[in-house]
């Protein structure tokens, strides 16, 4: 019984987790494209962005992470047997990726709350994508567990980015022109 609660924790946690990630990256790209306008738009947005921000980032976002880690962890835990699975292995791998996206975050964050601004809104909009083929990755591979062909499961996962690129230019296409 404690591992459905666990479970259902866990699920949550990642559900936060990665709300709180798609939302920071866009408030990275508003606080970009702000430190870009003139005063006093410039100085009212930045700081408003960076209050926004710094209440995502520490209530909601770093905190879903770490009780997603513990849950998750706890899981393995309680199912040790799970290790011995190779999709095991290979969602360790996307959760290690998504750690390591997450940091990437942190160190966004703090330039932006220094109104530095070292990326493009853009690249902030590629940047934001990366969470969203983690996440992909993740649920089919817990969904489909040692079902999934892995062939065609790496080549729908980079057919999804290249849409995703493809979206992004699109995209980038139409607000050129306004």
């Amino acid at each position: 019984m404690n591992y459905l609660y666990l479970k259902a924790l866990h699920i949550i946690f990642v559900i936060t987790w990665f709300a709180g990630l798609f939302y920071i990256v866009r408030l990275f790209i508003y606080h970009s494209e702000a430190l870009k306008k003139e005063e006093p738009d410039k100085n009212i947005l930045s700081r408003q962005l960076a209050l926004m921000s710094k209440k995502l980032w520490f209530i909601i976002t770093w905190p879903s992470a770490i009780l997603n880690l513990t849950f998750g962890l706890s899981l393995l835990i309680i199912q040790p047997g799970w290790l011995q699975q190779p999709f095991m292995h290979i969602k360790l791998g996307f959760v290690f990726l998504l750690c390591l996206y997450h940091f990437a975050c942190h160190k966004i964050y703090l330039q932006l709350q220094q109104g530095i601004a070292k990326y493009s809104s853009i690249q902030l909009r590629v940047f934001n994508e990366i969470a969203t083929v983690i996440l992909f990755a993740i649920v089919f591979l817990i969904v489909l567990k040692n079902q999934l062909n892995w062939i065609w499961g790496i080549l729908g996962l980079v057919s999804f980015a290249v849409i995703l690129m493809i979206a992004i230019k699109f995209y980038k296409r139409l607000r050129d022109k306004e």
